[in-house]
């Protein structure tokens, strides 16, 4: 997206028909396909925001191939492996902590 571009707003649950949020697009296997958002949402006095492509220019969502899911799995064990004992917990380790719970004394 461009810098310093105006997008139209919207209230939430008013945008026009053809308009769709990225979770809307997933919902029916599509993706922006690399297209800048047309439009925004905004609710709760302007604290959230979420943008609006065309439904009509995205794509299909890419099939997950067997590399991409070695390489998921790969990333999700590294976020699970803690940064002292280096044993793979069963959860993810908070970034703030750096250690699992038995680590940090928890």
């Amino acid at each position: 997206m461009t810098t310093g571009t105006v997008l139209p707003t919207y209230a939430y649950r008013l945008a026009p028909d053809g308009l769709l949020t990225r979770r809307q697009l997933r919902a029916r296997g599509l993706r922006p396909g690399g297209c800048d958002p047309v439009g925004q949402i905004v609710w709760r006095r302007g604290q959230r925001v979420a943008y609006l492509y065309r439904a009509d220019l995205a794509r299909p969502v890419r099939p997950m191939t067997p590399a991409l899911w070695r390489s998921h799995a790969s990333m999700m064990r590294a976020r699970r492996t803690c940064g002292v004992c280096g044993v793979v917990r069963g959860y993810v380790i908070p970034r703030s902590r750096g250690c699992c719970n038995r680590c940090a004394g928890d």
